[in-house]
C-alpha cells in the first residue's frame, strides 16, 4: 500500500478517512475518501470498500446535518481531497 507523505495537501483528511472506513464509521473523511477511491486505489492506496452507494450524497446531508453552509464545505473537502490526488500523482511537481 502506498504511503501518505505528510507534504500532501490535505493527507490528514485523507488519513483519517482510510482509518473510519476501516473501522467502518460514517465520518465526512470517510465519504470523501469513498467517492475518490477509484483515484485513490489508482495511485495506489489501500481504499476499503464502503458500505452503501452515493457516498456524495450522504456526504452531503452529513453536513447538512452538522449546520448551516453545508455546500461551501462540501466544497472545500472536495477541493482538498482534488488537490490531495493532484499532488500525490505528480510528487515532483510541488
Amino acid at each position: 500500500m502506498a504511503e501518505i507523505s505528510t507534504s500532501l495537501p490535505g493527507h490528514d483528511l485523507v488519513s483519517d478517512g482510510l482509518a473510519d472506513l476501516a473501522a467502518g464509521r460514517e465520518t465526512p473523511a470517510a465519504l470523501l475518501v469513498s467517492m475518490a477511491s477509484p483515484r485513490l486505489r489508482a495511485l495506489g492506496f489501500d481504499v476499503p470498500v464502503s458500505v452503501g452507494a452515493g457516498p456524495s450524497h450522504r456526504l452531503y446531508e452529513l453536513l447538512e446535518r452538522e449546520g448551516p453552509g453545508a455546500y461551501s464545505r462540501y466544497n472545500a473537502l472536495v477541493r482538498r481531497m482534488v488537490s490531495f490526488a493532484r499532488a500525490a500523482e505528480h510528487p515532483h511537481h510541488h
